[in-house]
């Protein structure tokens, strides 16, 4: 595995694919308070790219192009968190989009345990550390494990979407997945615009 760190953008000419597997790292979970710190991609090959900001400034041009470009997927997990905070600090709408735990949640109606780590578990048969998920993504240097950590939450994104795609064809929900993907980008807009706790389609 390589892993490399970018300051505020990515390179020129950097090719990741058509499938390109997204996550952020932020110093909390609420994209109106806590900043957007890193950003990880990879094209599923074991290698990943992060992406370091400095807080300040967002001005990432081709790391933009790259996230808004219609002929690219972004695969996350629990994308409607990522897609919001790119939304915000990036002003980006990342289309077309899959999200892992939507599958999961989707195909796996035998258990309630959909994080990432439980996914690569049972389909991948790995073992993922989530010892720095709790860190300070905001340092100006990013230890050794941090880069670590971050970049194995993209790097096994693309295995667990063709698992995933076969569960969904196998039950038929493969359509009903896609819509719910469709959706996500609204669903960021709901979560900034102050509906993230509010059912708008309950009675």
């Amino acid at each position: 595995m390589t892993i490399t760190l970018h300051k505020g953008d990515l390179p020129d000419g950097l090719d990741l694919g058509n499938i390109i597997a997204v996550d952020s790292e932020t110093m909390g979970l609420d994209p109106h308070r806590d900043n957007l710190c890193l950003i990880q991609l990879s094209s599923g090959n074991g290698n990943a790219h992060l992406v370091q900001f400095d807080r300040n400034t967002y001005d990432a041009p081709n790391l933009k192009a790259m996230l808004s470009d219609p002929d690219i997927i972004k695969l996350f997990h629990f994308a409607r968190f990522d897609v919001a905070v790119l939304s915000h600090y990036l002003g980006v709408t990342c289309t077309p989009v899959y999200c892992t735990k939507i599958a999961s949640k989707l195909v796996r109606t035998y258990t309630d345990r959909h994080g990432l780590k439980d996914l690569c578990r049972e389909l991948l048969g790995l073992d993922m550390s989530k010892q720095q998920q709790s860190s300070d993504w905001g340092a100006d240097t990013l230890s050794e494990a941090q880069q670590t950590y971050a970049a194995s939450d993209v790097l096994y994104l693309h295995q667990l979407k063709d698992r995933l795609d076969t569960m969904l064809a196998r039950e038929g929900r493969s359509d009903l997945a896609a819509r719910c993907f469709e959706f996500l980008p609204t669903r960021a807009n709901l979560d900034l615009a102050g509906w993230s706790d509010t059912d708008i389609f309950a009675h």
